[in-house]
């Protein structure tokens, strides 16, 4: 992911408050100039950068950054929302929005519809992280300590005949998982149904961005990882870039 860059460049455009053009801000983020100025246009189209009519860019006005921690159901529905059901229409899944705060694994979002159910929750995501692509997703950016922690207080029952139920099983593949950011849950929480999804962070919180839909359903994993991701990157820009 590439909020470390954004940072970067968001202090670069800092010091030059009357603006400064691409060449100069990608030289000072020590980013290539094609990398520097995809992330300033994507910058200013989510409302963080101004770009002047000579193509230099500026910080806009100072603006509210939210943290995960504290978003209310106001912030979650004007600021985070349209970003979830814009990824629930893309891909025609449910979407869902975790956090892990406080040793636990909670829903903060599920954004579906009637073409776009979502799964049964008949176990809540805390005690199933197990069991679920975003509870994986959580525990692969743990730390040895705070994964051990989540397992000590949470049994790894099994919910489907498909669930990891050893331990040592669950780390091997956390720690070993050959697509990149993407977790999967094929079938291990509920019988015939597919989940994917990839970390987000407001600030040293991690949390968690997914989907869900029927395994008979045909989806490429390029294609959902490529989208997820964006979508992830998205969302963390919202929670844990500051105040511009």
């Amino acid at each position: 992911m590439s909020v470390r860059q954004d940072l970067r460049l968001l202090e670069a455009v800092g010091a030059h408050p009357g603006g400064a053009s691409v060449r100069q801000l990608a030289w000072e983020a020590g980013l290539p100039d094609v990398t520097a100025r995809r992330l300033l246009h994507e910058l200013a189209r989510d409302g963080y950068l101004h770009e002047l009519d000579d193509g230099a860019f500026t910080l806009r006005e100072p603006d509210h950054r939210l943290r995960l921690s504290a978003v209310d159901d106001q912030a979650l529905q004007e600021h985070i929302h349209p970003l979830l059901s814009s990824l629930r229409d893309s891909l025609s899944a449910a979407v869902y929005l975790t956090l892990y705060e406080e040793g636990e694994i909670r829903a903060l979002e599920i954004v579906d519809s009637p073409r776009a159910p979502r799964v049964d929750l008949w176990v809540s995501f805390q005690d199933a992280g197990h069991a679920t692509a975003l509870g994986k997703s959580v525990l692969r950016e743990l730390d040895e300590e705070a994964r051990a922690g989540y397992l000590s207080r949470h049994s790894m029952d099994s919910l489907t005949s498909r669930t990891i139920t050893r331990r040592e099983e669950l780390l091997r593949q956390l720690d070993s998982a050959p697509e990149g950011p993407l977790s999967l849950d094929r079938g291990e929480y509920a019988r015939g149904t597919t989940c994917a999804a990839v970390p987000v962070y407001s600030g040293d919180q991690v949390g968690s961005i997914g989907i869900s839909f029927r395994s008979d359903r045909m989806y490429r994993t390029t294609e959902v990882r490529a989208q997820l991701l964006e979508s992830a990157l998205r969302v963390t820009r919202r929670l844990t870039l500051p105040e511009c």
